[in-house]
């Protein structure tokens, strides 16, 4: 069985691990470029484990030399929705012709993660069902973390 001691949100690479700093961030992309990879920054205040579709700040940043392209657009979105948002970088290796996920990781959280409410349910034949929902949604958008 796999436990999280800290309570904290899990996905992508790094979940496990302290926060990234912006150097350690830097270096994660400038491994993604030399590998051919392309970048985007996508926000989200629903962060469900099913939720595999955040909001795309910017577009997608194709033809990159170095990190600061991608660090640039990170610190804007940061200003915009850094308080009460998940922040995440998402590399995509198009060498295939598709867009392929090989690289995703949370840059910023809020201060406060409430978690998330596992809920059973016994239905027809003794069967029973998992609900899991945030704790945050009892909040409207935008409102869903305080500092």
């Amino acid at each position: 069985m796999m436990t999280n001691p800290t309570g904290r949100l899990t996905q992508g690479q790094f979940s496990f691990l302290p926060d990234l700093t912006d150097a350690e961030i830097a270096l994660q992309i400038e491994y993604g470029l030399r590998k051919g990879y392309a970048w985007s920054v996508e926000y989200t205040d629903d962060p469900h484990p099913r939720n595999t579709y955040w909001e795309m700040y910017g577009n997608p940043m194709f033809d990159l030399k170095d990190a600061a392209g991608v660090m640039t657009e990170l610190k804007a979105c940061r200003d915009t929705f850094g308080r009460g948002h998940y922040i995440r970088l998402m590399a995509f290796d198009s060498t295939r012709g598709v867009e392929t996920i090989v690289m995703s990781f949370i840059v910023n959280r809020p201060k406060n993660e409430p978690g998330f409410r596992l809920e059973r349910h016994e239905v027809d034949s003794r069967q029973v069902r998992y609900t899991m929902s945030a704790y945050a949604l009892s909040e409207p958008e935008g409102e869903r973390y305080s500092d």
